[in-house]
């Protein structure tokens, strides 16, 4: 496996991004408050990552957040969302924040904001794992 953890300026890690070769998943966890500079310099690891290692699969947890979430949608549908295809992603399992509800995430539905891959939204990380899982049967 292989692991990088992102932190804020005091030490705590708000990212923590792991490669495991057997799965080829990339699993990114979010945790505390994470502001946008720091929701963009995840993204982009995250694709470092991806290039990296080719891994047609993400589970990307925002389970652990507290406070608003990273707002740019443009710079996610526009510019990640390509480039994370480009790297070979084909399948993402989104867990929302905790007490935020999967269908509460956007108001455009998620398959008109990211066509290259498909994208499954979940409340908690089990039912994510599963839905991953499957799509590598």
């Amino acid at each position: 496996m292989t692991q990088r953890l992102l932190s804020s300026p005091d030490a705590t890690v708000y990212c923590q991004l792991t490669y495991d070769p057997a799965s080829q998943w990339l699993r990114t966890v979010w945790r505390g408050f994470v502001g946008p500079d720091q929701a963009q310099q995840g993204g982009i690891v995250s694709l470092e990552m991806l290039n990296e290692f080719h891994c047609p699969y993400l589970l990307n947890d925002n389970s652990q957040l507290d406070g608003p979430w990273f707002d740019s949608v443009h710079w996610l549908t526009h510019e990640w969302g390509p480039a994370a295809a480009r790297a070979g992603l084909r399948y993402v399992a989104h867990v929302t924040q905790a007490h935020k509800f999967a269908t509460s995430f956007t108001a455009t539905p998620v398959h008109m904001l990211f066509s290259a891959f498909e994208i499954q939204l979940f409340d908690n990380a089990p039912e994510a794992i599963e839905w991953l899982s499957s799509c590598q049967e």
